[in-house]
C-alpha cells in the first residue's frame, strides 16, 4: 500500500521515520511519499516533498509573517497527494497545518489518520469538531488523551509513547568516552536545552546563561537542535559554552541536572532520570494571548501526565536567573532531588510498555486493508 506522511518539525521527523520503519515490518509492499526531514529521508530513501525546515513556524506573529510560504507549502503537498494517490494520509502532530490538511484530504476521499494529538485539552478545544469529522482514527501518545477523545465521540487508541520507546532503546556510552568525545572537563555537568527553534533560543539561552555564574563547580553544556546551525547559538550566547549536536541523550544521561525548555525534551529528560527545571519564555504579546486561551493546570509534559508538580515550571517572567538558581540548587542534591527521581519512576509506569510506532503502523495497515 501507499502512504503519505506529513511532519512539520524535528520531533515529527523522528517519529515519522520510526513509523516508516514499522510500516515496513507489517506491509512488505509499503511505498511512501512525505513532507518531513532528513530522518524520514533516510528511512524512505528519497527526499521529502518539502523539508520541515521550510514549515516550522511558531506562534501567531511568525505564522502571519510567513503566511505566503505556508500557503505555498499547502498547495505543494496537496498537489503531491493528488498525483501520488496514497491509500492513507498520516498526519504527525503539527496541528495548525495538519488539521487543514485533514479536512482537505478527507473531502477528497482519502483515508486520514492522525498520530500524536494536538493539545486540544489545553487550547483550541473547538478543533475537536474537525477531528471528529475528518480524521478516521486518532493514535495518541499521552495516557489521559484516550479518555478525552472517547468522551467526545472520536475514534481513538492509546499506542504508548515514542519518546519512551526511544529512551528505552538508548544505550549510553561511558562517561569517560563521552567526556573524551566532546573534549569536556571532569567537572559534573549541567545541561542546557534552550529549545529547537530559533525564536526559543533567542528568548531562553541568554537567561539560562545568567545562571552559570552561581554554579562554577559545574561545567555547562548546550544540547544543539538538529535543525539549527551552530551560528545561531553563537549569536544569542555571550559565553563560550560548548554546544553538542546529535548526542542529547548521552548529555542528559551524564548530566547532574538540566534546565529545559518546555516541550518533548522535558519528557526525554525525565525518562533519562535527570532532575530538571522547566521553563518557557516568549514574546509578551504572544504570552498574553496564550493566557487568555490556554486553560491547563500544568504546562510541562511530566507534570501533565503525573497530574502533579513533579518538576518546577517557570513561565515567562518567572523564568529569570534568580528563580532558576533557587530551584536548580534544590535539585542538585537533597530531598527534592530524591522526590523528583521517585516521581520519574511513577511516570515510566504510566506510559506502559508499548512500542508506539509499531502499534500505530499495525493498526493503520489493518484499518486500511479492511477498507480496500
Amino acid at each position: 500500500m501507499k502512504y503519505f506522511l506529513i511532519a512539520g518539525e524535528a520531533s515529527g521527523d523522528l517519529h515519522g521515520s520510526n513509523l516508516i520503519k514499522a510500516f515496513k515490518k507489517f506491509d512488505r509492499q509499503a511505498e511512501f511519499n512525505f513532507a518531513g526531514g532528513d530522518l524520514m529521508h533516510q528511512a524512505v530513501g528519497k527526499p521529502p516533498v518539502i523539508h520541515y525546515r521550510n514549515m516550522a513556524f511558531m506562534g501567531l506573529i511568525d505564522v502571519l509573517k510567513n503566511l505566503h510560504i505556508i500557503q505555498k507549502n499547502f498547495k505543494t503537498i496537496r498537489s503531491s497527494i493528488l498525483s501520488y494517490q496514497p491509500d492513507a494520509v498520516i498526519l504527525i502532530d503539527y496541528p495548525g497545518f495538519n488539521l487543514k490538511m485533514a479536512r482537505w484530504a478527507k473531502q477528497k476521499g482519502f483515508k486520514v489518520f492522525y498520530y500524536i494529538s494536538p493539545k486540544l485539552w489545553a487550547w483550541k478545544k473547538g478543533r475537536i469538531e474537525i477531528i471528529r469529522k475528518y480524521v478516521d482514527k486518532m493514535f495518541v501518545i499521552l495516557p489521559f488523551e484516550k479518555d478525552y477523545y472517547r468522551q467526545r465521540g472520536v475514534e481513538v487508541e492509546y499506542v504508548g509513547n515514542p519518546v519512551y520507546d526511544a529512551v528505552r532503546a538508548f544505550s549510553p556510552m561511558t562517561r569517560e568516552n563521552f567526556i573524551r568525545k566532546h573534549q569536556l572537563s571532569n567537572k559534573p555537568i549541567i545541561a542546557l536545552l534552550p529549545g529547537s527553534r530559533k525564536q526559543e533560543i533567542k528568548k531562553m539561552l541568554p537567561v539560562m546563561e545568567e545562571v552559570t555564574i552561581h554554579f562554577q563547580d559545574y561545567q555547562w553544556v548546550i544540547a544543539g537542535a538538529p535543525s539549527l546551525d551552530r551560528e545561531i547559538y553563537q549569536t544569542y550566547s555571550s559565553l563560550n559554552i560548548p554546544v553538542i549536536f546529535d548526542d542529547t541523550y548521552n548529555l542528559l544521561h551524564h548530566a547532574r541536572a538540566a534546565i529545559v525548555t518546555s516541550g518533548t525534551a522535558t519528557l526525554e529528560t525525565a525518562l533519562l532520570k535527570t532532575p530538571q527545571v522547566v521553563g518557557y519564555k516568549t514574546q509578551q504579546l504572544q504570552y498574553w494571548i496564550g493566557k487568555q486561551i490556554v486553560n491547563i493546570k500544568y504546562f510541562s509534559l511530566v507534570n501533565l501526565i503525573l497530574n502533579k508538580p513533579a518538576v518546577p515550571e517557570l513561565l515567562q517572567h518567572e523564568f529569570n536567573p534568580q528563580t532558576i538558581t533557587l530551584h536548580l540548587s534544590k535539585i542538585l542534591s537533597g530531598t527534592e532531588r530524591h522526590q523528583m527521581l521517585e516521581d520519574y519512576a511513577q511516570l515510566e509506569k504510566l506510559l506502559e510498555n508499548k512500542n508506539a510506532s509499531e502499534e500505530t503502523a499495525l493498526k493503520i495497515v489493518e484499518l486500511t486493508t479492511r477498507s480496500l
